[in-house]
């Protein structure tokens, strides 16, 4: 009956609002299958087997989230699994897990089970094939994910309450939070992920057993490839400083980056104004700021003042205390660099992220020349102005938790900054030695030999074009090089 007043009320509805309605009125008893998957039932269904959608497909559907991912369980073992299907791919058949393609999807079947303790803190030592989905659901890690339905009709199987979490916005694990916990120590992890991504709160003895002393050792166990992965999916959520700052209380961020706990209480507020928060939840709202789909933007947020704590000085100034952290950028792209690669990034990215890292503190001035804009961007990449602009922008963010007011001075000089950039990339300047009107093949065939001295003269040709663009003409270049050439390095040609 309430869902039928909010549906009439004449207005639009929420995902959550219906699923809360439906579960307030004894909760969902089924969920809408694809055809896609109903046809893949059918296979099962010949051969004599039931199949279920499981994890965070069912959940995703319950809450009106897109849905990537189809994992499936079913009672059939993975060698009959790869009778019934043409390309079957065994990705974790020790497990009991194989990749079914079909319809252009990857689904990742596994046989309903049961398993053992996890000495390796990821993989079961022993793998039970169970006799039951419940039995399955079971060994699950949070009970919004414990939450099966039929494949073909879409029936819901929920064993542990994991609707009426959801629809109360809690995180709780199926059973003993210990007992889950140490069978794989990135669940805790996982916890603080969702609770950043849905909104979620974590369930009190579920939140206080991932700062266990035997859990956080677990944790420390865990591959930095896996904690990685977790974490970028937690920067990339709305407001990551929520899921961030429960990472540091626990105890699991500095598991994985110490460098960011000497941030704690070290103060920047003085007499200016600039900041009002301490170094480490000015990193954590300038994230925040950061655009959420740009995950080097976020990382270089996060990464930005990690250096600061060892940069830090003060000085008195009539009578006023002030800090500063000169070449703070310089100590925080070299952390920046070590914890990335502890963290086993590609090194595309730490490149990506190191660089913005690096370039953060410009200050830009209106007086600044044409060339001088030139030379910003040669410092800077054009291709990274657009995020390192960003990066700024979150940078101030992080300052007082708020964005720049549009229309500031700040602002507009950050505006004009940015025209005179799109100006010079629109003109197709000369942004880099590639470039120039002419290459090393045409120094060559002038007579410089290969080699430093080619190098050092493309190197002044080019700083010749960034300050005079005009000078950009194979016959200029190429006569330039030519009195370069005999006036420093040789005799005359």
């Amino acid at each position: 009956m309430r869902l039928r007043v909010l549906i009439f009320a004449g207005r639009d509805i929420s995902p959550m609002e219906i699923f809360c309605a439906l579960w307030y009125t004894g909760g969902m008893k089924r969920i809408s299958i694809p055809p896609e998957l109903k046809k893949v039932n059918a296979v099962f269904e010949r051969h004599g087997f039931g199949a279920y959608l499981v994890g965070g497909a069912v959940r995703d559907t319950l809450l009106g989230r897109p849905v990537s991912d189809w994992d499936i369980a079913t009672g059939a073992t993975p060698e009959q699994v790869m009778g019934m299907f043409r390309k079957v791919v065994p990705t974790g058949i020790a497990h009991g897990t194989v990749t079914v393609h079909v319809f252009g999807k990857q689904i990742e079947t596994t046989t309903f089970r049961t398993e053992s303790s996890y000495s390796d803190g990821r993989h079961p030592d022993t793998v039970r094939y169970a006799a039951s989905i419940e039995e399955d659901l079971s060994r699950r890690d949070f009970t919004m994910n414990a939450i099966a339905a039929e494949l073909g009709t879409g029936v819901l199987v929920d064993p542990f309450g994991g609707q009426k979490d959801i629809g109360q916005g809690v995180i709780r694990t199926v059973g003993n939070p210990l007992e889950r916990f140490a069978e794989d120590g990135l669940r805790p992890v996982r916890a603080i992920r969702f609770m950043g991504q849905l909104g979620f709160t974590i369930e009190k003895d579920t939140l206080d057993a991932i700062s266990h002393p035997d859990v956080l050792s677990k944790t420390a166990s865990v591959s930095v490839e896996r904690f990685r992965d977790e974490w970028c999916k937690l920067l990339q959520t709305e407001r990551p400083s929520h899921a961030l700052r429960l990472l540091e209380r626990t105890g699991i961020l500095s598991l994985f980056i110490p460098e960011f706990s000497v941030c704690r209480g070290c103060t920047q507020a003085d007499a200016r104004g600039f900041h009002e928060f301490d170094v480490a939840d000015h990193i954590l709202y300038a994230v925040d700021g950061a655009p959420k789909q740009n995950l080097h933007v976020r990382l270089a947020a996060f990464y930005h003042d990690i250096g600061k704590p060892e940069c830090r000085t003060t000085e008195c100034v009539n009578g006023r205390t002030l800090i500063h952290f000169h070449r703070h950028e310089a100590a925080s792209e070299k952390k920046c660099r070590d914890s990335m690669r502890r963290l086993k990034f590609p090194n595309s990215d730490i490149q990506k992220v190191a660089h913005l890292v690096s370039a953060h503190m410009f200050h830009y001035e209106s007086a600044w020349s044409d060339a001088a804009v030139r030379r910003f961007i040669v410092r800077v990449g054009g291709d990274q102005f657009e995020d390192l602009l960003a990066l700024r922008l979150s940078d101030i963010y992080g300052m007082h938790n708020r964005p720049l007011a549009e229309g500031s001075p700040s602002w507009n000089l950050l505006a004009e900054l940015k025209k005179r950039v799109m100006s010079v990339i629109d003109a197709r300047a000369a942004l880099s030695i590639k470039d120039l009107a002419v290459n090393g093949s045409d120094l060559i065939a002038l007579g410089i030999p290969e080699g430093k001295t080619l190098g050092l003269i493309l190197r002044e040709l080019f700083d010749t074009v960034t300050e005079s663009p005009a000078m950009n003409t194979r016959k200029a270049l190429l006569t330039l090089a030519k009195n370069c050439y005999e006036q420093k390095y040789a005799m005359p040609l």
